[in-house]
């Protein structure tokens, strides 16, 4: 099967085959327990490097709460997984935190840094992180700054590229995201062409883009039929200001996952040039 290079999957497309999460955020516990949040896991983490190989994928983005911990050992065990797979852990996916709220932003700091030092024993190229769960005000704005240029420099440190992305309070329109972007050097970004909409949905795709390492490369789903316009449209947004990262696809509809991870995969190989 062949393997293209500019085609990622993300763990959450996945998230009802894994079945399985843990509550390892900043207010958890570093082993939580499994929870059976979609239900019970059709495959173990360890076993889904082969499964996407198999299915012709080698670049995976990883939520942290499919890790079931944080110890030395474990991560180990999952980036072994991973490289004997022959698969790229390309970014782990650090979904909680928020460096924006005074209240917790210590210890969210504080584990947003463990969840870096995480990344980078599981060979993961990237690490992201949410810019800020708080409305963008001046104030949430210069801790959202402060915040990412202290974890980008200490992701640096640890040999994983900082990203953050247009997701969340913080972060709803690309002025916002051109601001953090501008003032905090190193910081790479993602865009995720899910969560923005609106009459000005592609141009200011096309404008965050432009500035974009990577994608979020979600799609929506009528049943089983893809919206093939907007999906497109989103792709078209990349394509044309020279975006060349990987699409990570996102799938999060009903049906089956692998399947309409097909659909999207199939989608975007029309668009982009040249394959490889």
């Amino acid at each position: 099967m062949i393997i293209h290079t500019r085609i990622a999957v993300s763990s959450w497309s996945l998230h009802k085959a894994l079945g399985i999460t843990h509550a390892n955020g900043p207010a958890g516990s570093d082993n939580a327990p499994p929870k059976e949040t979609f239900g019970a896991a059709q495959i173990a983490l360890l076993d889904l490097p082969a499964a996407l190989r198999a299915h012709g994928y080698a670049r995976l983005e990883l939520c942290h709460f499919h890790l079931s911990g944080f110890d030395t050992v474990y991560l180990e065990e999952v980036r072994s997984a991973f490289k004997d797979a022959g698969v790229i852990i390309q970014t782990l996916l650090i979904d909680d935190g928020d460096i924006t709220n005074p209240t917790t932003r210590a210890r969210d700091m504080a584990w947003i840094n463990k969840c870096i030092g995480a990344a980078a024993r599981l060979g993961a190229v990237h690490a992201r992180v949410i810019a800020g769960k708080q409305k963008p005000t001046a104030e949430t704005l210069a801790l959202s700054v402060s915040g990412l240029t202290h974890l980008t420099n200490s992701a640096a440190s640890h040999g994983v590229k900082l990203v953050t992305e247009n997701w969340l309070e913080t972060t709803p329109t690309p002025v916002e995201v051109h601001h953090i972007l501008d003032r905090v050097p190193g910081l790479g970004f993602l865009a995720d062409t899910g969560n923005w909409g609106g009459t000005t949905k592609y141009s200011d795709l096309e404008s965050i883009f432009a500035r974009a390492q990577l994608c979020h490369a979600k799609a929506y789903f009528n049943g089983a039929n893809l919206d093939e316009k907007d999906y497109a449209a989103c792709i078209t947004a990349g394509e044309n200001v020279g975006y060349k990262g990987p699409y990570t696809l996102i799938f999060a509809d009903e049906g089956d996952e692998w399947e309409g991870l097909c659909k999207e995969r199939a989608l975007i190989l029309g668009l982009i040039q040249p394959p490889n």
